[in-house]
């Protein structure tokens, strides 16, 4: 078995149209003899605006700006899109 990954820099403000575009590919990998697992699209958007309220976050964040005890982080949030 080979599994073949694609990450996809979408624009944020276009998630509903990837999301559709994602949909649309789905039956057509198994038309022609794959197996699709899905899409894994960003759902991070709520929590980090919700953080940015909460006075715990800020101080956490302000902190780290502070003492610059983080040089990167990257982290991912995913929702899955199937068929």
């Amino acid at each position: 078995m080979v599994t073949c990954y694609v990450k996809y820099v979408i624009d944020p403000y276009k998630t509903a149209e990837f999301e559709r575009y994602s949909k649309m590919w789905i039956p057509l990998v198994g038309k022609f003899g794959g197996q699709h697992h899905g899409y894994f699209l960003p759902a991070y958007e709520r929590y980090r605006e919700a953080s940015l309220n909460d006075s715990d976050c800020q101080a956490a964040f302000k902190y780290a700006e502070e003492t610059r005890c983080v040089i990167s982080c990257e982290r991912s949030f995913m929702r899955p899109v199937l068929g």
